[in-house]
This record gives structure tokens, sequence and C-alpha cells, in this order.
């Protein structure tokens, strides 16, 4: 088995290939790691999300980092991380177009709201619903897969 770095081209269109990542946050020193739905364009992944953990953690540390993986065929696979800064794109003015944007990116894939919007156990929810919209801006990205 080899182990083999990517190129940043390869990570990008990696990124831009997959949906699922597993999102790393940090508040008081203590680590969070839950999985997210995204979509990739522009030097963002893109994601939306009820409130909870992971939006309260990075409104309080917006450095976070993405891992998207991939298993293949025997000892294959292949792993892109993302270190990057969360940026909320709130309901009001001054952030319709990248609101509009960030839906435009998900949009594009059926679906796309469920992970964000399910929890394990519903509350009774208005429909004022406060759902988040966010961006990961990818500060660097990086890359290896095990090929035979």
């Amino acid at each position: 088995m080899l182990i083999r770095i990517l190129s940043v081209l390869e990570c990008t269109k990696f990124l831009t290939a997959n949906r699922v990542g597993h999102l790393a946050c940090a508040k008081d020193g203590h680590p969070y790691l839950v999985p997210i739905y995204y979509a990739h364009a522009d030097n963002h992944l893109y994601a939306f999300s009820m409130p909870g953990k992971k939006i309260e953690w990075m409104r309080a540390n917006p450095l976070v980092s993405v891992q998207v993986g991939e298993q293949g065929e025997g000892r294959r696979w292949k792993s892109v991380v993302v270190e990057g800064r969360f940026e909320e794109l709130p309901d009001r003015i001054g952030h319709k177009l990248e609101r509009d944007h960030a839906w435009a990116m998900l949009s594009k894939h059926s679906n796309w709201w469920e992970p964000g919007a399910l929890k394990p156990v519903m509350p009774l929810v208005s429909d004022s619903a406060p759902h988040v919209f966010f961006r990961l801006l990818v500060q660097q990205v990086s890359g290896r897969e095990a090929v035979e």
C-alpha cells in the first residue's frame, strides 16, 4: 500500500463531489464532532442546521475543521481535511445574497434540508423555527489517499 498526498485541486474536486463530512469544533477546551451535510462552492462549505450545540459552539469559537472521507475497494481510502472559519448567514438585511447563494448550492441536491432539520427527539416546532444557514470559509485544505 502507498499513501499519497493529494494536490489542492484534487482536494477541491473531492469536496465538490461529496456531500457528508465530519465537523469538528471546540468550546472552552472541549472538542465536539458531528456529521454535517454540505455543498462546496467558491472556497466555502455551505450548510444548514437547526439551533443546537454545534451552532452555539461555532458562534463562540468560529475556528473549525471538517473531514470528508471515502472508503474504496480493499484497503483503498481517501480523506480530505479542511481548516476553516464559521460564518453565519442570518436572515436579515446585508446577508440576503450570501443566504440565497447557500440555498441555491444546497438545493441542487434532493432532501438537502433533512440532515440539518431533523433531531433525534422532535420538539413541537412552530412555523417560525429559527433555522440557521452557515458557511465555512476554507482557509486550508489537505488530503491523503491510500492506493494498492
